[in-house]
């Protein structure tokens, strides 16, 4: 269960990412510029809205599904749930609070590569897991 939330956290909170708005539309920005902003943003938080496979030595341990809301579920190859909110905080750790529990988890993500997955890692160094979106 534990490496659900580093899945977690790795997808670090897409939602809380910040979006990038086109600044003056009654100006004439075109589409162009607004799917660069939306890139830009991709780019710098690799966790985004969404369902994402979490692997540990190469194996699918579960699946974190994260809600433009800030709440999400981790899934376990077992099929237990857990739910909680995320968030991302300024320093750039994205943090999973599950529901019930005496506080969060953070982690540290990576860069996302070719294929969007990504190493998120706990902030104490103990752990870290592969994060892809899920087909």
């Amino acid at each position: 269960m534990k490496k659900l939330i580093l899945l977690a956290a790795v997808a670090s909170l897409a939602a809380c990412g910040g979006k990038d708005e086109v600044a003056n539309d009654a100006a004439g920005d075109d589409v162009m510029m607004a799917n660069e902003a939306a890139t830009d943003t991709a780019a710098a938080d690799p966790a985004q809205p969404g369902t994402y496979e979490v692997l540990a030595d190469g194996q699918v341990v579960g699946t974190t599904t994260l809600n433009a809301d800030g709440t999400y579920s981790d899934t376990d190859a077992d099929g237990a749930v857990m739910t909680g909110t995320y968030e991302r905080t300024a320093d750039g750790q994205m943090c999973f609070d599950p529901d019930g529990d005496a506080g969060p988890e953070c982690w540290i993500d990576g860069a996302p590569g070719a294929d969007g997955s990504w190493v998120a890692t706990k902030v104490d160094g103990s752990e870290s897991v592969t994060v892809r979106p899920a087909a």
